[in-house]
C-alpha cells in the first residue's frame, strides 16, 4: 500500500479531475478516451492491452515513455490505446480507467500499470479497485456508478470482440503499426526498427 501511495503522489496532479468528471460523461465520450499525438502523423500505433496482463505492464512501465518522449511529443506517431481485457479484473479496471474521462484516462492507466501486482492478484481485485479510485479521488458512488455502467462494459467487450473478428488479435500486448499486427511486448529498440523505416517514407 506504501507504492500505491507513492505512485498517486505522483501521479496526483494528472487525475485530480477525476471526481469531477466521472459522472459527467456520456458513455461515447468514455470509450473515445485513450488516444495521444498528432492524428495526422504519418505512423498510427495502435495498442490492444488488458490491465492485468504483466506484458502490457513491462511495455507501459519500461517502453511507453520512451516512445512518447522520442515519437507521440514529436508528431511522427499517433498513439491509440484500446480495452483487450481477459478477465473481470482486467474489464473492471478498464471501466474504471474510462470513467476517468479523456483528459485523465492515460494517467489513470499509468497508476493501474504500476500498481498492477497490489489489485490484479489480490482476492479481492474489485475491493482493491476501490481503494485505488478513492486515492484517485473517486467517491464511492461514483466508483459504484462507474462498475454498474452496462452500456460501457457493453461497449469495452464490443470493442474486444471486433479486434479478435477483424484483427485476429489473440494475445496481449497486440500493436497495429500502420495496419502491420507485431504480438507481445517489445522494448524501445524494436519500435525504433519498426518506426525508423515507416517515417523515412513518410
Amino acid at each position: 500500500m506504501a507504492r500505491l501511495l507513492q505512485i498517486f503522489v505522483i501521479t496526483a496532479a494528472i487525475v485530480a479531475g477525476l471526481a469531477r468528471t466521472a459522472t459527467a460523461l456520456s458513455t461515447t465520450e468514455m470509450l473515445a478516451a485513450g488516444t495521444l499525438g498528432n492524428e495526422q502523423a504519418p505512423v498510427t500505433i495502435i495498442e490492444y492491452a488488458s490491465l492485468t496482463c504483466p506484458h502490457c505492464a513491462d511495455f507501459a512501465n519500461n517502453t511507453f515513455e520512451a516512445l512518447k518522449t522520442k515519437y507521440i511529443d514529436t508528431g511522427k506517431v499517433h498513439f491509440v490505446y484500446r480495452d483487450f481485457p481477459f478477465d473481470q479484473a482486467g474489464l473492471r479496471a478498464a471501466m474504471m480507467a474510462r470513467c476517468a474521462g479523456p483528459d485523465h484516462f492515460f494517467g489513470f492507466i499509468a497508476v493501474l500499470f504500476k500498481s498492477q501486482l497490489s489489485w490484479a492478484e489480490s482476492k479481492s481485485p474489485l475491493d482493491e479497485l476501490a481503494k485505488i479510485g478513492r486515492l484517485g479521488g473517486l467517491s464511492k458512488e461514483q466508483f459504484d456508478d462507474c462498475m454498474n455502467d452496462k452500456a460501457l462494459m457493453d461497449g469495452i467487450l464490443n470493442g474486444r470482440l471486433e479486434a479478435e473478428r477483424k484483427l485476429e488479435v489473440k494475445a496481449t500486448p497486440t500493436f497495429i503499426i500502420n495496419g502491420v499486427k507485431y504480438e507481445g511486448y517489445m522494448p524501445i529498440e524494436e519500435f525504433d526498427k519498426i518506426l525508423e523505416p515507416l517515417l523515412d517514407k513518410g
